[in-house]
């Protein structure tokens, strides 16, 4: 192992806002770094400036003689007219018939079987893969990507990690999927409020690092307020600075006075920032949608729950987009139809940032106070300033112009307008791309207590974990369901390929199916099965009551009956499942 490359006190500016500021550190030969950071932190900046395509205010970058280094943009550039294999060709230099093999082997394997169409035809997805593939395996020592898994599917990412652990070159890549960077990253640079920190380990590490370093600054910053109020003390009593000792003790005080608190994170509590939502949702009944001549949707039927956490993965272009462009009626199914409560109210977070472009000129906080000044959180009301301090828009920047703000900074303030118009169903297509791990942390923590329904596409694994506990997943030519999160989804995918397990894939939750563990769904469920069971009890019981008073009547009998018949189809189900998860939990337990 031998060090490559050198960065040493590195700074850049943008006007008056400083991103880099004297960064320092060392790439070794067998490194896999991530960066990670905030959005406008300078990410994609100092990638730019190692790469050789952006300069330094200040510093340099040393490299290593005749070191070969592969930049791919977050926006990877074609020329004109290029089809694929010119573009591989031209990235690669396959000098060899066995060279010329390994690009047209590559290209097959992420699916591109086509090597002259246009890249100008493919999606934004397949230009990635391309330009993936073809960093990969050109001849060159040091790979830097910035944000390699934006845009591609679950698929593709888990082909890029496999081959990412295994290359021999050095990387340096920028990138928010917390799973992909546990899986490749052996070292984690952290830029935080101006200053670099340095991380040796995965991103499992890097949390526990992070944490003990957090608390050292807390402890060290106890330490600092004491020592003040002791020296403050003894100021105030009178103390004349006559002698050097006690001009020292003065000079000491405002030495330390003048120390920087470490900033503390804000800690808001979301509370169910959503507006009511009566008893109907959405209804989707048979929708279906083609483009030019494909079926892309087919004879989908579904009612969206007041609290339901929908995750809805598939490749590229498979129709996640179309369907949940149908699901919150931008777009018009061919068949079917949608309907939609009175007291629905959707919040959609698109992939395209079109509504923040056309407003750049405007103050970011005023582009949030357009949609409302208080938002309602719990019994409480938070303002738009504050929730805007909550997605890490300090003071300085909500009264900054929208132009100011780094791609991801939009993205981040685009987000907060749709949540800050309390939609009380949610539709987030592809939320994760351009956003920080730090954002998705916050994200995470307010659909957590969001009361309404949220519906998402996103190809982030470690996100859909997070956030959802029923799958819709789009293959085979149709949608079908899952429950669980990615986790549960994936481990069903497995048992559904193996053999002896094909036959029995019918019940997931099958008596002896499992492995003797519950998934985190089956524990949440376990824990409030047996107040389900009372609640469905007591209802046939008023029901029942009711019947007796409705006698008379016979189109409210008829309605109160079928009332009837479906609880206590729900409660046999609530019952089944109780016998099961007791059963399992015996199991577990011994």
């Amino acid at each position: 192992m031998s060090n490559i490359l050198t960065a040493e006190n590195i700074s850049r500016s943008f006007g008056e806002k400083v991103v880099l500021s004297n960064i320092s550190f060392g790439v070794d030969s067998a490194d896999k770094i991530g960066i990670i950071g905030i959005n406008g932190t300078g990410k994609s900046t100092l990638l730019k400036i190692i790469a050789g395509v952006e300069e330094t205010d200040g510093g340099e970058v040393i490299k290593q003689r005749d070191l070969r280094v592969s930049y791919l943009p977050q926006t990877p550039v074609f020329l004109d007219g290029e089809v694929v294999i010119d573009y591989m060709n031209r990235i690669c230099d396959p000098q060899s018939p066995e060279e010329d093999s390994n690009v047209k082997s590559i290209l097959t394997k992420i699916g591109m079987n086509d090597y002259y169409k246009p890249v100008s035809e493919l999606s934004g997805g397949g230009r990635k893969r391309v330009a993936l593939a073809a960093a990969l395996i050109s001849k060159v020592d040091l790979l830097i990507l910035d944000e390699p898994t934006n845009h591609i599917d679950s698929k593709t990412v888990e082909w890029l990690e496999g081959m990412l652990k295994t290359t021999a070159k050095a990387l340096i890549l920028v990138t928010h999927d917390r799973y992909f960077l546990d899986r490749v990253a052996n070292k984690i640079i952290e830029l935080d409020k101006g200053r670099m920190f340095t991380y040796e380990g995965n991103y499992s590490v890097f949390l526990e690092k992070k944490a003990e370093r957090e608390e050292l600054e807390a402890s060290s910053e106890r330490k600092r307020k004491s020592f003040l109020r002791t020296e403050l003390e003894w100021i105030r009593r009178g103390a004349r600075a006559r002698t050097t000792k006690q001009k020292a003790r003065i000079e000491r005080f405002e030495e330390v006075s003048a120390i920087k608190a470490p900033q503390e994170n804000q800690s808001i509590e979301f509370k169910g920032m959503a507006s009511r939502l009566g008893g109907k949702t959405i209804i989707a009944e048979n929708i279906s949608k083609s483009y030019d001549g494909e079926k892309i949707v087919k004879d989908f039927s579904y009612i969206i729950n007041k609290d339901d956490r929908i995750g809805i993965v598939g490749d590229n272009g498979c129709g996640k987009t179309t369907l949940i462009n149908m699901l919150c009626g931008k777009t018009e199914p061919d068949s079917g139809r949608v309907e939609f409560g009175e007291t629905v109210k959707i919040g959609v977070f698109a992939q395209e940032n079109n509504d923040v472009e056309k407003n750049v000129g405007q103050r970011t906080i005023d582009y949030i106070r357009d949609v409302a000044e208080y938002i309602q959180n719990g019994n409480d009301k938070m303002s738009a300033s504050q929730l805007m301090e909550r997605f890490l828009f300090n003071g300085e920047m909500q009264y900054s112009p929208i132009s100011k703000l780094s791609g991801g900074e939009k993205r981040r303030l685009y987000l907060l307008k749709v949540l800050m118009s309390a939609p009380n169903i949610l539709f987030l297509d592809e939320p994760t791309n351009d956003l920080d791990i730090e954002t998705l942390t916050i994200l995470e923590d307010y659909i957590s207590g969001f009361k309404g329904a949220v519906v998402i596409v996103s190809h982030d694994r470690y996100f859909l974990d997070k956030c959802v506990d029923r799958i819709f997943a789009f293959e085979n030519g149709g949608i079908k369901q899952y429950e669980g999160n990615y986790a549960d989804y994936t481990e069903k995918k497995a048992e559904e390929l193996r053999p002896e397990k094909k036959e029995k894939t019918q019940k997931t939750w099958d008596k002896g199916e499992r492995k003797l563990r519950m998934t985190y769904n089956e524990e949440k469920e376990y824990k409030t099965i047996d107040e389900d069971i009372a609640n469905l009890e007591d209802h046939i019981a008023e029901l029942e009551a009711e019947m007796e008073k409705s006698a008379a009547s016979y189109t409210k009998l008829q309605e109160l009956m079928k009332e009837k018949e479906e609880t206590e189809e729900k409660l046999a189900e609530k019952m089944d499942r109780w016998v099961y998860l007791t059963e399992l939990a015996e199991k577990i337990n011994g």
